[in-house]
């Protein structure tokens, strides 16, 4: 059955990863992801650089970065607006 849904944009893609990594796409979602996946070799590297990403930070605790470092964190992404 082939999907009426629109290609998948980078863009998109970008705003899916956390979803992606967490399981929650629904079917219609992840066969667009892994389409655009399976053409564009920009994403596949944007998604092993996350993959790498999560695997760091994924060793860090809040008790082990210091006040300042998580200030300035919190700080940072206080200020952010999604586009």
């Amino acid at each position: 059955m082939q999907s009426t849904s629109p290609e998948l944009t980078c863009r998109e893609l970008v705003e899916l990863v956390t979803d992606y990594f967490e399981g929650a796409l629904s079917p219609e979602a992840q066969a667009r992801f892994d389409q655009h996946m399976a053409k564009c070799d920009w994403c596949k590297l944007y998604l092993d650089q996350m993959r790498a990403t999560v695997l760091a930070m994924g060793k860090l605790t809040e008790d082990s970065i210091t006040p300042q470092a998580q200030a300035e964190l919190l700080n940072a992404f206080r200020g952010w607006k999604r586009p």
